[in-house]
């Protein structure tokens, strides 16, 4: 990677990750996590606050140094164990059935192979382990323009966010991995453009 995707793509997704208006969405995502978690795409560090009490220990998977060293004092703030443990979202160094739960929170949209990614969750989950997500995507099959607009900004906003794309299916990718969403709530992120902000949260079950 070049120093933009280095150093300055992790210190953009912190600010922008960081906003207030992420803070009750981030929330609503963490509630019922408990044991064991993975997360992947930990990012800076902003989930941390809302893990709930019942959550042990977790595993952040990011490959960004930059942004580990930037979640430092979220880290150090947790009271319970944060480890980096692993670098790719795509090939996860943990033993089948390893986790309780796992957590995504705007990270399917960057991850190069977002469909072995899910795979690697489903892998390391516990049979009847939740992965606990809220991501970015595709906008409603009804809003044909915001998608066309998806479609001409995805090249643009895949420069400058770092890969980030904005037109993946989200609750197909999930469904094509084998889990099944128990819960799901679709909308358009307050704040953001339509076409960046098309968001599908919920829960998806592991058999």
């Amino acid at each position: 990677m070049g120093f933009y995707a280095e150093q300055i793509v992790p210190r953009i997704v912190n600010v922008a990750c960081g906003a207030k208006t992420t803070v009750p969405l981030r929330q609503r995502v963490c509630e019922g996590l408990s044991g064991n978690i993975v997360e992947i795409g930990f990012g800076t560090g902003h989930n941390v606050p809302f893990y709930p009490a019942a959550v042990t220990q977790v595993a952040a998977v990011e490959p960004s140094g930059v942004g580990w060293k930037l979640a430092g004092e979220r880290i150090r703030a947790a009271g319970i164990p944060v480890e980096r443990t692993g670098l790719d979202g795509q090939a996860l160094l943990f033993e089948d059935d390893s986790f309780d739960a796992a957590l995504s929170t705007w990270t399917l949209c960057t991850i190069p192979d977002a469909a072995a990614a899910l795979r690697e969750v489903r892998r390391v989950l516990r049979p009847g382990g939740t992965l606990h997500f809220v991501e970015h995507g595709l906008a409603p099959e009804e809003d044909e323009s915001v998608r066309r607009w998806q479609r001409r900004l995805e090249p643009i906003n895949k420069r400058v966010f770092g890969g980030c794309h904005l037109t993946r299916p989200v609750v197909d990718m999930l469904t094509a991995a084998g889990f099944t969403i128990t819960e799901l709530d679709v909308f358009y992120e307050k704040g953001a453009p339509k076409a960046m902000g098309a968001d599908s949260l919920g829960v998806a079950l592991s058999p």
